[in-house]
């Protein structure tokens, strides 16, 4: 595999530069760098800045609307945004339902739902988790029946751990529509419009005192026949179909670079016995140590990349725990070159530019470490993923 780029590839990294210069607001991007707080109109004003460029969904194929880059063009988008510090552009409509619709809605589906997630007019959430259905989604219960003249399903049950649903406007839902056969079995894929009366949203706040995850309940909601994606029953199989984009997405090497950086800036500046962190030889072990697993994992996401496969298979699965492993390595680095000024807890710093106790970057680092600790965990949990490799890779 060659792994340089082309002309073509260098040149579309110095026109995405370029525009970032340009165009990323620089309080948006202090949010970012500074591990505060998000609220949805950060992610709204630069996911418009995106759309109206034709970027928020320019890996997307040209005939739904994207730019129709390659796989070496997205790989470097989302590097390049990545580590200059943009927000990420929300993944449950760009990402994770988009090829989902594109490879199983109709024409309907295609036309209303990927022209309001391409031009960032639709907020999607993901109702696949239930408090006795996480990494075995398929023991999921919430039920869908057909209504007595067939046009609607009439929806009861409970979702959890639904990031920005509070935020949402159309969820992307996995129910039970049938219990005959195997679990996996009499699942459907359907697409809710989240003012649809009967839905409750009930908040509750992680250890960073952040408002991002939400039980949803459903109290015979109605959801039109229409919205229902593909065949009935057979939204296991799209279930798996977006897993494996999510696992890309959550694998975040694009992310790891930028903190990674950040890392790299603070062990230069944080000092131990009258000389910097970052010549300290057991710190600097760790440090060349995360960075190594950081290139490889680089190296791995481009031999995945540019894989002919339509959709990513089990070797998303490794991206996912490999990726997963690197954030919250880095967090942890993060903590021990702040040291004691990692400590401190300053609510009102999470949702301003206020700082904290000591240096600026200190200010976020506990709650951005006990935060991160839910990523081994999303997209089904590391230790499933294992099971995964080790069945479709191994033939265990």
């Amino acid at each position: 595999m060659d792994v340089d780029y082309s002309a073509e590839a260098l040149a579309f990294r110095d026109e995405v530069c370029a525009f970032l210069r340009d165009n990323l607001p620089g309080d948006l991007r202090r949010k970012v760098i500074e591990h505060r707080h998000l609220k949805r109109e950060d992610y709204m004003r630069w996911q418009d800045i995106l759309a109206a460029r034709g970027w928020l969904a320019g890996h997307w194929p040209k005939e739904f609307g994207g730019q129709g880059w390659n796989h070496v063009q997205a790989h470097i988008f989302d590097d390049e945004t990545s580590v200059a510090g943009a927000p990420r552009v929300v993944p449950f409509g760009i990402n994770m339902v988009a090829p989902v619709i594109m490879a199983f809605g109709t024409p309907r589906q295609k036309e209303v739902y990927l022209t309001g997630i391409r031009t960032n007019k639709h907020w999607w959430c993901q109702g696949y988790s239930e408090p006795g259905a996480g990494s075995d989604l398929a023991s999921l219960k919430t039920r869908a029946e057909l209504s007595g003249d067939g046009t609607h399903y009439v929806i009861n049950g409970q979702k959890t751990w639904t990031t920005m649903a509070h935020w949402a406007d159309m969820m992307f839902c996995l129910v039970r529509t049938a219990s005959d056969g195997r679990k996996q079995e009499g699942i459907s894929f359907l697409l809710i419009d989240m003012k649809t009366p009967g839905i409750t949203v009930r908040p509750f706040l992680t250890l960073d005192e952040d408002h991002s995850l939400n039980d949803v309940f459903f109290d015979n909601v109605r959801v039109p026949v229409e919205n229902r994606v593909g065949e009935e029953g057979k939204g296991w199989t799209y279930a798996k179909f977006l897993l494996g984009f999510e696992r890309t997405v959550v694998a975040g090497l694009g992310g790891s670079k930028r903190e990674l950086a950040t890392l790299k800036r603070i062990a230069a500046t944080e000092m131990r016995n009258g000389r910097p962190l970052a010549e300290d030889p057991r710190f600097a072990a760790k440090l060349a140590l995360a960075e190594i697993e950081l290139m490889a994992l680089d190296m791995t996401v481009m031999r995945v990349l540019s894989s002919r496969s339509k959709s990513p298979g089990p070797e998303a699965s490794i991206l996912k725990i490999k990726g997963t492993v690197l954030q919250q390595t880095l967090t942890e680095l993060m903590m021990e070159a702040a040291g004691p000024y990692a400590l401190p807890f300053v609510p009102e710093a999470q949702d301003s530019l206020a700082d904290g106790v000591g240096p600026a970057h200190a200010a976020q680092l506990a709650a951005t470490y006990f935060n991160w600790r839910k990523v081994s965990i999303f997209g089904g949990s590391n230790e499933i993923q294992k099971n995964i490799i080790a069945k479709a890779v191994l033939g265990l």
